[in-house]
């Protein structure tokens, strides 16, 4: 678990994947506080705390871990080129200033950002790289029309804006959910920790319980669950590799055989 806005989630996750070896697996998420963008904090020492990172390890021969990062958002517009970024600012798109840009499309809700952004997510796909990733908005900055993302935007990859209804979301869920199922889970007692992006949360409204039932219903009466929405999500892509998501449901499920 880490602060939601003082982390660039994509460094994080590499910093994992630097010092732990290849076969650990490293779930999570970053805090968030509603769409308020205002302080995210963990828990240290039994109190609050603004800056940390927190995390806790499962190990034994009989600890059994399942995990799955689905989203459910589309794109749409036209295909954008990354012109200037560094790491988790983006600067330009297709040379024109990225914030002008976003003000563009979301017209009218443009003036609630950073909130709004939340709504019309980007899809980011690296030159090489066969997984695309979606990356959220943390903060704008009028004076460089800059936007400050949750995970890196590399120079010269493409970008595309997104957007999602209410029965997208709820089927990403539940692909997340169904993932699990890929795994060695055979019906015993286990804890699903259910982690959605705020961004979700906004889209869906007074139905966000549809969401965690389209998961809950997967399972049934032996699995508890828990969770809470984020500024971004952490699950390894299929390679294994640990890596920073966004507007997913990304869940954990922890059993013993």
């Amino acid at each position: 678990m880490s602060d939601g806005l003082n982390i660039n989630g994509s460094q994080l996750t590499k910093g994992f994947g630097s010092s732990l070896l290849a076969d650990v697996v490293v779930t999570g998420g970053l805090a968030g506080d509603d769409a308020n963008f205002s302080k995210t904090w963990v828990l240290v020492d039994n109190k609050p705390v603004s800056n940390y990172i927190t995390a806790i390890g499962f190990y034994g021969d009989n600890f059994k871990v399942a995990y799955g990062s689905q989203g459910g958002w589309k794109k749409f517009g036209i295909d954008r080129m990354v012109t200037d970024a560094k790491n988790n600012i983006l600067y330009k798109l297709d040379d024109k200033p990225a914030l002008e840009v976003y003000k563009k499309y979301l017209g009218e809700k443009s003036i609630e950002l950073p909130a709004s952004g939340l709504l019309y997510p980007l899809m980011i796909k690296e030159e090489g790289s066969t997984e695309s990733k979606v990356r959220t908005i943390l903060a704008v900055n009028e004076d460089d029309q800059s936007i400050t993302f949750a995970g890196d935007i590399p120079n010269g990859s493409e970008v595309m804006f997104m957007k999602a209804t209410f029965d997208e979301l709820i089927e990403g869920a539940s692909e997340a959910g169904n993932s699990l199922l890929e795994f060695d889970y055979e019906n015993q007692e286990a804890a699903c920790i259910a982690i959605s992006c705020v961004g979700r949360k906004l889209v869906l409204g007074q139905k966000t319980e549809d969401e965690l039932e389209a998961v809950y219903s997967i399972f049934g009466d032996n699995v508890e669950q828990i969770g809470y929405y984020s500024y971004g999500e952490i699950s390894p892509l299929k390679d294994g590799r640990c890596d920073l998501h966004n507007q997913t449901m990304t869940l954990t499920l922890f059993w013993e055989k």
